[in-house]
């Protein structure tokens, strides 16, 4: 009778082993196939009308959250196959959702600045900002960082919730800028020498805006020089292209008309001792 038992058994476990590897296999079929549709459905979200008509900072931050609900949920299904109920599954989320969530308070943090970056605009993909301590070019900005580009092409990763709960510059939000220069020449120049050689250097410029009107007015009576204030508006794109060529262009219009640009000096009197 312990013999019929003890084979009866063996057969139960052995029916429960084959079922078991077979649930394996089907998990692991699942993940395969489904992790191919995952890879499949982010290329054809993004070639969707609605995700190419889409601005690149939202597309991006979306596709990053569509891939990780798929992935979600694909995991969910291959616990189900293996025989774990879901049920059970969502209640150990739940239970442990407070420690991961003490855990991961500053994922989460940047999860929930992201979309405030996404939803308030404060900047976009293809945007020159600063922020957080740094600056550059943004390239993409995902659900935890903001991935930046500096002028020198290297990559900063930036949490975002240091950028949304921070001061951010915005330098190319706005199609035109405006560039402030100061020119500094000698105490004998005349001033309306100085106003119209300079004029002369920006009316020659075509990058400069004509409206608003370029400023320039003598504005500050230095140390060792008479300073000249210089405003002028440009298109975003031109603005250090601009500053540039005048820094070259009004300096070498000062040397043709004879005005002297003064450097800092030191004038020291001496006395002759009495016999």
């Amino acid at each position: 009778m312990q013999f019929n038992m003890s084979v009866e058994s063996l057969e139960a476990l052995k029916t429960k082993v084959i079922a078991s590897g077979m649930n394996i296999i089907y998990a692991l079929v699942i993940l395969f196939i489904g992790l191919k549709l995952v890879g499949y459905a982010d290329k054809l979200i993004l070639k969707s009308r609605l995700f190419t008509k889409m601005d690149q900072t939202l597309k991006s931050f979306l596709t990053a959250l569509i891939n990780m609900v798929f992935k979600l949920l694909l995991m969910i299904s291959i616990l189900a196959v293996l025989g774990i109920p879901t049920a059970s599954f969502v209640a150990v989320i739940g239970a442990a959702g407070l420690a991961v969530g003490l855990a991961l308070q500053g994922s989460l943090s940047n999860i929930a600045g992201g979309v405030l970056i996404i939803a308030l605009r404060t900047f976009r993909v293809g945007d020159y900002i600063s922020g957080a301590g740094q600056e550059g070019t943004v390239e993409k900005i995902g659900i935890f960082y903001t991935n930046l580009v500096t002028i020198d092409n290297k990559s900063i990763i930036v949490p975002n919730s240091d950028l949304a709960n921070g001061s951010i510059t915005n330098y190319t939000i706005f199609p035109k800028r405006r560039l402030d220069m100061v020119f500094g020449v000698g105490y004998d120049s005349d001033i309306k020498k100085v106003k119209a050689t300079i004029m002369k250097v920006i009316d020659s410029n075509a990058l400069i805006i004509r409206e608003p009107a370029p400023f320039v007015r003598l504005s500050n009576h230095g140390g060792s020089s008479l300073d000249f204030k210089v405003r002028v508006w440009v298109k975003t794109e031109d603005y250090w292209e601009l500053n540039y060529t005048l820094l070259e262009e009004v300096k070498e219009a000062f040397d043709a008309a004879g005005i002297e640009i003064p450097y800092p000096q030191m004038v020291i009197h001496t006395e002759k001792e009495e016999a």
